[in-house]
């Protein structure tokens, strides 16, 4: 039986051992409790509340979620649509600003404190940043999200959800005119409204896979209404093309970078983080150093057997040091998947990390299942690979874990470039990332946490930081048999993440140009060209959400090296993994208070 959304919205119980251990309190202590019942019951109602808002405003997102009352619907973004998003959200944060939250239990401080900030960010989002005025992806997103997120998965009976697809259809003409309405081309930049004209028909290919070969599934009246609906939307979707190629395209003149202040006000947000935008500098240029002389210590190992190896003095200049990683680097890249075996490697990867973490006893596995799939059109061209776990109301369905086929269009020495990057070790750790210890196990446990409020409002720093950190808990553990090469590829992924976060305010701060985006990721952290020309165009096309792999692996590594100091020789892996895995996916900081028993700030 599926659980009510007011039921799962409800304040968490204490555990029963927890329960059980607490003596019978006095009078002061059932004062205290009766207080604090009595704040939880309020805040219980407010959650309660705005997560309805939030579900009628956005039926897209409440698809995602698993909430299906408004599977029909669209998000509506036309001047009044957002003013009712603003009044509600101003209505909800006032009644939270109301409350004593000191009086809340230590979870509910936690999903108090998370719902301040999204709402303080969806305000900011409307009023300061105006995306809807300028980011053509808002409605691309929102057109192709609407469709796939009601065929994707199963769970309704596929005429129920066809007949919901058709409700849709009939509306996304008119989101797509609404963007047409609110864009400014004079703001929008030139590298999104190329890329979501690139993506606009990545719809159509949605309802040919999905949509067209199962009409036969409908009655006859359906049927007629969703063939009605396809034929409107394919001309809608003409009718913007020649929109977005005859005027966004040409008058597209806007700034893709957001600037300083923006900047750190969103990076604050986003990542609900004591470190600021300076820190976070500092620490990852600290990293990429000593990274970098890791690495050089294993090509030491690697290549001194080798004939023709480089130089491999014990202290190495820059060069020395350059190269000696570069030639260790191509013992690694020699052994890559062909062109049309990516996903197949991906497959055999994810099943093999798997048996690993059960045999080593690492952390509880998941009973859901997963799928490896191919990333749905209109999604391409911003990440290689992404997890898509479903709603935390939509119970035992499955994880997709989508991988983006190599473009048809790329020349041989582009799809060289590609493989050399996502080479066979390092199909390995995207494996572990986005599957098994990382993204699909982490978001199975995350949805086991009673809240909704939490797990609609998950973290992404905690859930990258997590996948982040599972990539060297692999390592450390001896995945692969403890291969050197399999370490050196696991500390290139890592400078990775290192470099996310210098490229994202290198770019949107600085004003740092390509060459200075690609001499950070081919050179100092040998990224194949075709990788770090994604990610330059990921670069302009988000801001900060590529910090966020670093900051939440940083936190993540120093929450566990505070539990094992707390802990000392009663620190057991598998538990730890377990508990941090336990709470939902708050922001990192908040878990650790939560372990460690300290205030919750």
């Amino acid at each position: 039986m599926r659980r009510s959304l007011l039921a799962l919205a409800l304040p968490a119980a204490l555990p029963a051992c927890q329960q059980a251990q607490t003596p019978a309190p006095n009078a002061a202590e059932a004062t205290t409790a009766g207080d604090q019942a009595r704040a939880d019951a309020a805040f219980a109602d407010l959650s309660r509340r705005a997560l309805e808002g939030w579900l009628r405003l956005s039926p897209v997102g409440a698809t995602q979620i698993g909430e299906h009352r408004y599977d029909g619907e669209l998000d509506d973004l036309s001047a009044e649509g957002r003013r009712k998003g603003l009044e509600f959200g101003r209505g909800i944060l006032a009644e939270l600003d109301a409350m004593d939250l000191s009086a809340l239990s230590r979870e509910n401080q936690v999903d108090a404190a998370i719902l301040r900030n999204q709402l303080q960010y969806d305000l900011w989002s409307s009023e300061t940043l105006q995306a809807w005025a300028w980011d053509p992806q808002v409605y691309s997103g929102l057109a192709g999200g609407a469709i796939y997120g009601l065929m994707a998965r199963e769970f309704a009976p596929l005429p129920a959800r066809l007949k919901s697809a058709t409700a849709r259809m009939l509306k996304v003409p008119a989101l797509l005119a609404q963007a047409r309405a609110n864009l400014d081309p004079a703001r929008v930049p030139k590298i999104h409204a190329e890329t979501v004209a690139r993506q606009n028909a990545g719809i159509l290919s949605i309802v040919d896979t999905f949509i067209v070969p199962n009409l036969g599934q409908l009655e006859a009246a359906d049927r007629s209404q969703a063939e009605a609906a396809i034929a409107g939307l394919r001309q809608a979707v003409a009718e913007h093309q020649q929109w977005l190629d005859q005027t966004l395209v040409p008058n597209a003149k806007g700034e893709f970078r957001i600037g300083a202040q923006l900047y750190d006000q969103k990076l604050q947000f986003a990542l609900v983080s004591s470190l600021s935008r300076a820190e976070i500098k500092q620490r990852a240029e600290g990293e990429l150093a000593r990274v970098r002389g890791e690495m050089y210590a294993i090509a030491r190992d690697v290549l001194k057997d080798k004939a023709g190896a480089p130089a491999l003095p014990e202290t190495p200049d820059a060069g020395q040091q350059q190269a000696a990683i570069e030639a260790a680097l191509e013992l690694a890249y020699a052994q890559r998947p062909a062109r049309d075996k990516v996903v197949a490697e991906a497959e055999a990867a994810l099943k093999q990390a798997t048996d690993f973490v059960r045999a080593k006893d690492l952390v509880t596995l998941p009973d859901a299942p997963v799928e490896i799939i191919e990333m749905p059109e209109f999604q391409r061209g911003v990440a290689v690979a992404y997890c898509d776990s479903p709603g935390p109301l939509d119970k035992h369905l499955k994880t997709f874990y989508a991988v983006s086929p190599i473009p048809e269009d790329w020349t041989g020495e582009q799809v060289d470039s590609f493989l050399r990057e996502y080479n066979s070790r390092m199909i390995h750790l995207l494996s572990i990332h986005e599957g098994t210890p990382g993204h699909y196990l982490e978001g199975w446990h995350s949805a086991k946490f009673p809240s909704t409020l939490r797990a609609v409002l998950r973290s992404g720093m905690f859930a990258e930081g997590w996948a982040v950190y599972t990539e060297k808990m692999m390592a450390d553990a001896g995945y692969l048999d403890g291969d050197p090469l399999f370490r050196l590829v696991q500390l290139k992924f890592y400078l990775r993440t290192i470099a996310n976060a210098i490229l994202d305010q290198g770019v949107h701060v600085d004003g740092w140009s390509r060459e200075q985006a690609m001499d950070l990721m081919v050179r100092q952290t040998f990224q194949q060209e075709r990788e770090a020309a994604g990610k330059w165009v990921r670069a302009q096309l988000t801001s900060a959400q590529l910090p966020t792999y670093f900051v939440g692996v940083q936190e993540h590594f120093d929450m566990r090296k505070a539990v094992e100091a707390s802990r000392g020789a009663d620190f057991k892996l598998k538990a730890y993994h377990d508990q941090v895995l336990s709470y939902g996916a708050p922001p990192v900081r908040f878990v650790r208070q939560l372990i460690l028993d300290e205030p919750i700030q």
